[in-house]
């Protein structure tokens, strides 16, 4: 077995435990509250897969816990972002789990909530300031860092030495994104592939933009070898890009979050890897410590979910964890 499998096969143990251990406390640990008071999930896009499965997390234990659920779309707005937690201390809720569109935005939002006396849990993200409940995030840094050591693998295996590779990153504002760009730059400079020729931010995370940018990228940069794409969705633009040039098997792609063909892609080779973020577990895990905290306990300040780095080896390993903690489906 190989060092990368074995470690997913360690992460498939750990995430059985957490999985396991967050039902309990969802279901079995903690007394509904008398009334069915409402959590309000505050997302930062949503029609983006793995803000829906936030949402499915959080939902999931409000409703194991008794409380009504309501979703918000801030659809990448500030404004639209405060807005709605202006409606939630309106209506009252109880609490609110927030994703925030970026880190800076974050503390509005929070200054604002405390101000009436909502409690914050925020999924993913972050803040740069102010008071919440708790902070679920991804291992970022560690993800991103082990798909970029499966690409290097990969341009090593391929014999090209030298390699060049460029990064279309979610936003740099975000804490988020400042962790998976140092993370996968880290482990190209770590396997001796240092030269990253391009760095594009995304504005609307279409496949659309991410298409123009990998087109442009190539015209100007024949000889480039691979692409780290931050995000889901925008990931089919950068395939179609590099199959509309012709460089299926020149242009290597690496990506973060998975889409529902991820198994197909991997093992065809259109993606070599892709650091898949559990989005179900962070959503619950974050809404678990929300109820937490409304019922009088202190839960964790900072919770870390890991990364499931999977490959076309691994990938049918992690799929019967993937299926609910990354997709959102129900369990069997």
């Amino acid at each position: 077995m190989s060092a990368q499998a074995a470690g997913c096969a360690r992460g498939f143990g750990w995430m059985a435990k957490l999985v396991g251990a967050s039902l309990a406390v969802s279901i079995g640990l903690a007394s509904a509250p008398a009334m069915a008071a409402e959590i309000v999930y505050i997302t930062a896009k949503a029609d983006l897969p793995f803000w829906d499965t936030v949402g499915k997390g959080v939902k999931s234990v409000a409703a194991a816990r008794g409380y009504s659920f309501s979703e918000m779309d801030s659809k990448l707005s500030a404004d639209i972002q405060l807005n709605n937690v202006r409606q939630a201390v309106d209506r009252h809720a109880a609490g609110i789990v927030i994703s925030p569109i970026n880190s800076k935005a974050a503390e509005d939002a929070l200054t604002l909530a405390k101000r009436a006396g909502i409690p914050v849990s925020i999924a993913d993200i972050g803040t740069t300031g102010g008071d919440y409940v708790s902070f679920v995030k991804s291992d970022n840094y560690r993800g991103a860092y082990d798909v970029g050591v499966e690409l290097a693998a990969a341009f090593k295996g391929r014999g090209w030495d030298g390699a060049s590779y460029g990064m279309i990153t979610i936003e740099l504002s975000r804490k988020n994104g400042q962790d998976r760009s140092n993370g996968f730059r880290d482990a190209m400079k770590d396997a001796g592939f240092p030269v990253e020729i391009v760095l594009r931010q995304m504005k609307d995370y279409s496949a659309e933009e991410t298409y123009r940018y990998v087109k442009e990228i190539l015209a100007a940069h024949p000889k480039i070898r691979g692409f780290f794409i931050e995000t889901d969705q925008p990931v089919e633009g950068a395939m179609r890009a590099i199959r509309e040039a012709g460089k299926e098997k020149q242009v290597l792609l690496v990506s973060f979050d998975a889409m529902p063909d991820v198994v197909k892609l991997l093992k065809s080779d259109a993606l070599i890897a892709v650091g898949m973020q559990q989005p179900y577990l962070m959503g619950g895990s974050a809404a678990d410590a929300l109820v937490s905290h409304l019922q009088g306990r202190k839960p964790a300040k900072e919770i870390l979910v890991p990364i499931l780095v999977a490959t076309g080896r691994t990938v049918d390993q992690l799929m019967s964890v993937a299926a609910k903690t990354v997709f959102g489906k129900p369990g069997k």
